[in-house]
C-alpha cells in the first residue's frame, strides 16, 4: 500500500465544517532512519509523539457535524505541521525530557527532504479539503498533556486557542464558560497566535472563520471518551459557528 502524509475522510460530506486532526499519530514512516527515530516505545506512546485521543475526536466530530477531516499520517516528531516552515521548533532535537536520536544530525538537507515529504503535502491536502467548501468554518482537535515534566499540574480540562480571528472562540468560550464541570483555558495551555502554524495558514491568513480546541488527554484516552467528547462539543460548536453569524 502506497504511503500517503495526509489522511483524509469525509470528503464528499455536505457539512462546511472542516475537521482537523495535525498530531493525529506516532506513526514515523519508514523513509525516516528506517521508522526509528530512536526513542523508546514508552516515549513515542507520550504526548511528545502525537496528540493522544485527538484523531478519535476528530472522528467522531465530523461524523456528527458531516463534516470532512484532515489528518497528519507521521509522528510530530519527524516533522511539526503545525508549525512554520521557519520555527525554530520544527523538528525537535529534545521534547519534554527526552532525547530525539534520530533528530539529533539532521541538517537543512533532511529538514528540506522532510519538509518535501510529509509537511508540505500535509497542508496541500488541507487547503484542498478547505477550498473545496463555500464559507467553510475549521475547527482544530489537539491534546496536551496533565502535566509538563518538572512543572505544575494544569488545571484546564479544554482550552480555547485563538489569535487575531475571535468570531469562533469568543462565542465557544462563551458557551464553555457555562459548563459548571470545566475549567475553561482561555488561550491555554499555549496561545494561538504562532505565526505560520495550521491555523493562521488556513484560516486567518483567508479570512476563514477557526478555532483551536485542546482537551486534556487523559480525558480523551479512551474510545468511549473521545465519543463523550464529540457528543458533548459538536451542539458547541454548532451554536457558537449560529452565534457568531457565520
Amino acid at each position: 500500500m502506497t504511503y500517503l502524509p495526509v489522511k483524509i475522510t469525509g470528503a464528499d460530506r455536505p457539512g462546511r465544517i472542516v475537521l482537523v486532526c495535525d498530531h493525529a499519530t506516532n506513526t514515523v514512516p519508514t523513509s525516516v532512519n528506517g521508522g526509528c527515530l530512536g526513542l523508546h516505545d514508552k516515549d513515542m506512546d507520550r504526548h511528545i509523539a502525537y496528540d493522544i485521543g485527538a484523531a478519535g475526536v476528530v472522528r467522531h466530530l465530523a461524523e456528527i457535524l458531516d463534516g470532512s477531516a484532515v489528518f497528519s499520517n507521521f509522528s510530530r516528531l519527524v516533522i511539526d505541521p503545525n508549525r512554520g516552515e521557519d520555527d525554530p521548533t520544527l523538528l525537535m532535537r529534545l521534547y519534554d525530557g527526552s532525547i530525539i536520536p534520530g533528530n539529533r544530525h539532521a541538517d537543512h538537507v533532511e529538514r528540506t527532504r522532510r519538509l518535501d515529504a510529509f509537511h508540505r503535502p500535509y497542508h496541500r491536502g488541507l487547503a484542498d479539503v478547505v477550498s473545496a467548501r463555500k464559507d467553510p468554518v475549521i475547527v482544530s482537535i489537539h491534546s496536551f498533556t496533565p502535566q509538563l515534566r518538572g512543572r505544575p499540574m494544569r488545571p484546564w480540562q479544554v482550552g480555547i486557542l485563538y489569535a487575531d480571528d475571535k468570531r469562533l472562540s469568543g462565542p465557544l468560550l462563551d458557551i464553555l464558560s457555562r459548563e459548571q464541570d470545566l475549567t475553561v483555558g482561555d488561550n491555554e495551555p499555549y496561545s494561538g497566535a504562532l505565526a505560520g502554524d495550521t491555523m493562521a495558514t488556513h484560516g486567518l491568513r483567508h479570512g476563514r472563520a477557526h478555532v483551536l480546541i485542546e482537551l486534556r488527554n487523559d480525558l480523551i484516552s479512551t474510545e468511549s471518551q473521545q465519543l463523550g467528547w464529540a457528543v458533548r462539543l459538536a451542539p458547541m460548536i454548532e451554536q457558537a459557528v449560529r452565534s457568531a453569524g457565520l
